[in-house]
């Protein structure tokens, strides 16, 4: 392995890809910025020009875009509420409301050395422990991939405040339902489409999140201007600083999580969203209760959990690409493209064959975190100044990019008037207190379960007891299960202190 790494540093420290790695950090944050611009747009944008680069350059440059698009999209879901990618949603529910109450520099520096840190821990997992966990990639099977969509399913405990944890369940059924809409994968029947065939590719993530989150907040924004919070017209942006005590507060959740993530982000499928959820369900759940009703109103755990996780699984999507030949995302799929084009197939022999382009690349990943974190901590005040601008421009904005950011991945001015009815809707929910967090997770969770529990009846014949004939299995529905209960028995707990304490009273 110390040859390896040799190798790699003598190619990711050439000048050339010490270039690549920064531009790519560059293009890649800036796209991430920008609503409705994914690692998966910003890395096929990309393709046309490694083509006439060697291998080694190529996948670093793609590399940096990839963890470049992550780092840089939690900005426009920290300062607009606009989570363009899938893997910040989490971010924003903490994010958000620390960027209302003056904290948006502290925001953004958190989020920057959380994504660092998460990055470089994943950096250093994937140097060292690549190969035996590509063995526990391959051990996973459908039956444990849907016990792992139930586990992630169950983090609509950490979504829902104190009294509407059923409202969090029926926003979760919601969004397991708009997931099937479309043409079904098996049979090839259309479901739920009602005849309109521009349903028949079905609702996508980015619909659902700018129209749950970003335009119903503008929305919000007109309807009930006295109690949204806004920074428009204010000249303060909080300070970049952390003291320690903040320090102390979010680094062992940026540890978990970070390790969290990119265990995540080694399964094939699961991937930087559904990492970064979990880690926010698990710190949630792990916080104090003083500090649980924090979450979801300006925690500093709550956002740096999430940002550090997404940034690990990123980091550990690339052990199934690069040990057995497997995207575990659409943005790794691309990158295995890449690397057929170029006559190079991944796989247990790449570290052989192909040892500077395994070795750069993973090199190149702790270098890209340095490059993110120099060049993101600096624009932090400038990229908060965006709340300074006046409210009615600011909600102007935010509709702007939610709308051409839609338009732009379809083209489709049917999909347009679904996301301004779904907006309303999100609208109607918010003022009748339905949190909008366990819709998307259950939208996103919903395709992935149905296709596995599919897989999983098909190689079983359609017996059920494959869900805990296997102990990993049975052990991963059994956390499910009892994370899921875990409000129940606390208000069951909460109750009984309360009718001792009425005893104690009365007599």
């Amino acid at each position: 392995m110390s040859e390896g790494i040799l190798l790699g540093l003598s190619t990711a420290l050439q000048w050339q890809n010490l270039l690549y790695v920064i531009a790519g950090c560059f293009i890649g944050t800036f796209i991430g910025m920008l609503p409705g611009l994914g690692p998966i747009t910003a890395i096929a944008l990309m393709i046309p020009i490694t083509y006439s680069i060697d291998p080694s350059s190529g996948m670093i440059l793609m590399a940096g875009v990839y963890y470049g698009a992550i780092f840089g999209g939690s900005t426009s879901s920290i300062l607009i509420n606009a989570p363009g990618v899938a893997g910040t949603v989490a971010s924003s529910f903490d994010g958000y409301p620390l960027a209302q109450q003056g904290m948006a520099g502290k925001a953004l520096a958190i989020a920057a050395w959380a994504s660092f840190t998460g990055g470089t821990i994943g950096a250093i997992l994937l140097m060292v422990a690549a190969p035996a966990l590509a063995k526990v990639s391959l051990s996973f099977q459908s039956a444990d991939y849907v016990a792992l969509m139930c586990l992630g399913l169950t983090a609509i405990a950490a979504f829902s405040s104190k009294g509407a944890f059923l409202k969090a369940m029926m926003m979760t059924v919601f969004g397991l339902t708009l997931a099937t809409i479309g043409i079904d994968p098996s049979s090839g029947a259309e479901r739920f489409t009602f005849n309109n065939a521009d349903l028949l590719d079905g609702v996508s993530f980015l619909l659902i999140a700018m129209a749950t989150f970003a335009l119903a907040e503008a929305l919000m924004n007109v309807v009930k201007p006295e109690t949204q919070k806004t920074l428009a017209g204010s000249s303060d942006i909080g300070s970049i600083r952390l003291s320690k005590a903040e320090v102390k507060e979010i680094a062992p959740a940026v540890g978990r999580s970070s390790v969290l993530g990119f265990i995540i982000g080694v399964l094939p499928g699961a991937g930087a969203t559904i990492a970064s959820f979990m880690a926010y369900a698990a710190e949630r759940n792990l916080a104090p209760k003083w500090m649980q009703e924090k979450f979801g109103k300006g925690s500093l755990r709550g956002l740096a959990a999430p940002e550090s996780a997404n940034n690990a699984a990123c980091t550990g999507s690339f052990v199934p690409l690069l040990t057995l030949g497997i995207p575990g995302s659409g943005t790794t799929a691309i990158m295995l493209g890449a690397l057929i084009a170029y006559g190079i197939q991944p796989g247990p022999m790449l570290m052989q064959e192909n040892p500077s382009v395994f070795w750069s690349v993973i090199i190149s990943m702790y270098l890209g975190n340095i490059v993110l974190l120099i060049l993101n901590l600096p624009l932090i005040p400038y990229l908060a100044k965006v709340l300074i601008m006046p409210k009615a421009v600011l909600t102007l904005m935010i509709l702007f990019f939610s709308l051409i950011g839609v338009y732009l991945v379809s083209f489709n001015t049917f999909d347009l008037y679904m996301m301004i009815g779904f907006a309303l809707l999100a609208v109607i929910l918010r003022l009748l207190a339905f949190p909008m967090a366990p819709l998307l997770l259950g939208f996103i969770l919903g395709d992935m379960i149905e296709t596995n529990f599919r897989r999983a009846m098909m190689t079983s014949d359609g017996n059920l007891s494959v869900f805990w004939e296997k102990p990993l299995t049975l052990a991963i529905l059994a956390i499910a299960v009892l994370v899921l209960f875990a409000p129940l028995l606390g208000f069951i707990r909460e109750r009984r202190k309360q009718k001792q304490q009425h005893v104690v009273t009365e007599s």
